[in-house]
Parts: structure tokens; sequence; C-alpha cells
């Protein structure tokens, strides 16, 4: 009879640690879709940073002329509020058309579409 007890036993943690391979497997594949999704934003992101026909831009200007590789928005993701050719901008997607409108000539992007969130992906992702 204990030899019975402990087989079942043996046989009910094997399945118990199956479960929880099986539930952590799941978790971490996840985690690398979502990690794989963040880094895809960021390319996207970085590719609009670097064309200068971003916001159907009227000049050879892309966000790289005045910001080489991201230089001087290192701090830019952490911002509440920014200041820029004289005006007032209350979030990073203000930012981001500003420059597009008035550098680059180009027509402002829809703050809550994707390209938008690309380049905030990317601007965010500089940080040091």
């Amino acid at each position: 009879m204990n030899a019975l007890k402990i087989t079942m036993l043996c046989f009910i943690t094997i399945g118990l640690f199956l479960i929880f391979v099986h539930e952590m497997s799941e978790m971490a594949a996840a985690e690398v879709s979502q990690s794989g999704m963040a880094m895809d934003s960021v390319a996207k992101g970085k590719a609009f940073f670097n064309n200068p026909a971003l916001g159907s831009s009227t000049n050879a200007n892309s966000c790289n002329t005045c910001h080489p590789d991201g230089r001087g928005l290192e701090k830019a993701g952490e911002k509440k509020e920014f200041h820029i050719m004289g005006k007032k901008q209350e979030s990073i997607e203000e930012a981001v058309n500003i420059c597009i409108e008035m550098p680059l000539q180009g027509k402002a992007l829809d703050p809550e579409g994707e390209d938008m969130a690309n380049i905030v992906t990317y601007i965010k992702s500089l940080k040091k």
C-alpha cells in the first residue's frame, strides 16, 4: 500500500511540475513577444526620426538633422513639459509635432497614431 501511495504522489508531483513548466514557458513567450514588439516600435520610430519625409516635410530635414543620433533627447521621455521655439508643450507628442511643423515644415502627426507612438518609443529608448 505504501508503494502505491508513493507512486501516486510521484505522478501527482510530476504532473504539477509539468503544468508549472508549461505556464512558465507561456509567460516567457509572452514577454519575448512584448519585448520584440517594443523593439519593432523602436526600430520604426528610429526610421521615422531619420526620414526627411516625416509629416510630409517640405524640406530635406529630419529629426536627426537637429538631434544627430538622438543627442539632446536623452531625458525627453521623462519630461512632462517642454519649451520649444518660444512655445510651451505639455506632452512629448506636442513637442514632436512642434518640431515637425516648424523646423521640418511638415504636418503634425496624430498624437494618438501609431507613427507618433513609434517615434515616442524611440525617443524614450534614448535615455541613459
